[in-house]
């Protein structure tokens, strides 16, 4: 997929949106140098080109006592899209998973992440329902003991 061309005003938009989604037009307008209806417009683009997928509201996962995050690496016991398929529909359903990717370079086909409250809630969510995905037959899991950076917004420097 080509990289979108984006000028100086539109790297300016995203760093901005990135840094808080519901800063009002006015202004973002004010803040990349722009009237607001130019700037109302380019941000519209920029959603319908889809380089914007959509905003959120970050939570504070420990005020919600969600104080473990698990990454879990998954082994499979074929390398079928069946198998791949299934368990990526069954993983779907499961709010625990912030994110699973389909990984290369190590010992396994998938890593997790997992948000839970505890430690028996994570038992009970890997014995319970992730271990039991056809076609799962290893499980390996680390845990978070301190995050050093978080971040969601991504660089823009590279699309100059």
């Amino acid at each position: 997929m080509a990289i979108p061309q984006l000028d100086r005003l539109d790297r300016r938009i995203l760093t901005c949106l990135q840094a808080n989604a519901r800063i009002s037009n006015l202004e973002l307008a004010e803040a990349v140098g722009l009237s607001p209806t130019p700037c109302a417009r380019r941000v519209r683009r920029l959603e319908e080109s889809g380089l914007i997928r959509g905003h959120v509201t970050l939570l504070d996962q420990e005020r919600l006592g969600l104080s473990l995050t698990a990454f879990i690496s998954i082994n499979m016991d074929r390398h079928t899209p069946d198998r791949f398929e299934t368990f990526e529909a069954e993983v779907q359903n499961y709010p625990e998973v912030m994110e699973c990717s389909v990984v290369t370079g190590q010992n396994s086909d998938y890593l997790v992440q997992a948000v839970v409250p505890d430690m028996a809630y994570y038992e009970r969510f890997l014995l319970g329902r992730l271990t039991r995905i056809p076609g799962v037959t290893g499980v390996h899991s680390s845990f978070v003991l301190r995050r050093v950076i978080q971040r969601t917004a991504l660089p823009l420097d590279h699309t100059q």
